[in-house]
């Protein structure tokens, strides 16, 4: 094998690492949306952890947050609660952060 074979290996290892972390931290911030989300829908203990769930499925409808977000605005129109699209954005953001750190932390 050449050098450059060895370097088109790691930048290909790189690149699926990439790709797992940025999975993972999108699934993590998911839930941890879920949760913040249930908490202001009133839900608690296993229904909160069942409605975070659903939060992270959500994700698996289409390409990008605009499924996860419709869910969280939807459910919040539906319930009364009174949460701006942009503080849902910002919180999402916010998550985001908080998941990429954790995961960071656990290495």
């Amino acid at each position: 094998m050449t050098t450059f074979d060895d370097r088109e290996h790691a930048l290909e290892a790189m690149f699926v690492h990439d790709e797992e972390m940025k999975f993972c931290a999108l699934a993590r911030r998911n839930k941890l949306l879920g949760l913040w989300a249930a908490e202001k829908l009133g839900k608690e203990g296993d229904q909160a952890t069942a409605y975070a769930k659903s939060v992270v499925m959500s994700d698996f409808e289409e390409e990008g947050d605009h499924d996860v977000f419709r869910k969280i605005r939807l459910d919040f129109d539906r319930a009364g609660v009174e949460q701006s699209d942009h503080q849902i954005r910002r919180r999402m953001e916010e998550l985001l952060a908080t998941a990429m750190t954790q995961l960071a932390a656990e290495k």
